[in-house]
Formats: structure tokens, C-alpha cells, sequence
């Protein structure tokens, strides 16, 4: 799962197993009527669509500061939980608290979780990132 169709297109799918699929519900149908029902960005309410089997997701944020903090919460909540977390939320207003947040509470996830401290980051530093690690992992298993 993606919070952006920027990060999604940067992902290269040759490194992915074939049985993946990706997901970016920034666009799905009801995400603009959700995201002014709960008074947030759309960001953080196309993350409220997230839904996958327990332990089988990665949630890669490679924009939107408010979609990580709503991840978070989300797992709080226990209404999500992926794999692993990718987190380079990138800009001047959240992005640097979104990251330390997730840092400062790095054991209450149940989650591995990759990411970079202050306001750095961005979609073609998220997508690099899985594309890394699925390349790595594709070599290691040849």
C-alpha cells in the first residue's frame, strides 16, 4: 500500500514476487467524502481503506505526513497492521514529527519499520526503497 500514486509508479514490479499487488487508494471513489467526514487531508483518509490479511502488507509513505501519523493510529487501533513500515514523508509541516513519531515509538508497532530523521524524504526515496529491498531479496533467493 501506497500513499501516492507517485510512489506507486516509482515501484519497479520486476522485483516484486508475482502473487503482489499494489495499492494506492489516494483515488478510490469515496476517499474525498471520507477524508471531509473525519476533517483530514485526503492523505490520511485514503489510508482508512487500507485492508489486508494480518502481517502480509507494506505500507510504504513516500508524500504525505498526515497519512503517516493516520497509519499509526490505525495500528494503534489495531484496524491495520502491516509487515513492515516505509516512511519518508517529505515537507515542512508534519513530515519531521510524522518520523520521529514512529521513531520514539518504534516497539509498539509490531512492525519493521525504515525511515529518516527531519523534513527529507519523498516518493522517489520511498519507491527506491522497496525496490532495494525486493532487489536485494530477489538476488539473495537466485
Amino acid at each position: 500500500f501506497t500513499d501516492s500514486e507517485m510512489t506507486l509508479a516509482g515501484i519497479t514490479r520486476k522485483f516484486l514476487p508475482p502473487h503482489v499487488t499494489l495499492h494506492c487508494t489516494l483515488n478510490h471513489a469515496d476517499t474525498p467524502s471520507h477524508a471531509q467526514q473525519q476533517q483530514t487531508t485526503r492523505s490520511a483518509a485514503a489510508v482508512d481503506f487500507w485492508q489486508a490479511d494480518k502481517h502480509t502488507a507494506l505500507a510504504v509513505i513516500g508524500n504525505a505526513p498526515t497519512a503517516l501519523f493516520r497509519l499509526l493510529e490505525n495500528i494503534q487501533a489495531g484496524k491495520f497492521q502491516p509487515l513492515a513500515i516505509i516512511a519518508f514523508p517529505v515537507g515542512f509541516v508534519g513530515a519531521a514529527e510524522s518520523k520521529d513519531f514512529l521513531m520514539q515509538h518504534g516497539d509498539c508497532w509490531q512492525a519493521e519499520w525504515l525511515t529518516l530523521q527531519g523534513r527529507e524524504g519523498g516518493s522517489a526515496l520511498a519507491a527506491a526503497a522497496v525496490n532495494a529491498i525486493f532487489a536485494d531479496l530477489l538476488t539473495a533467493s537466485s
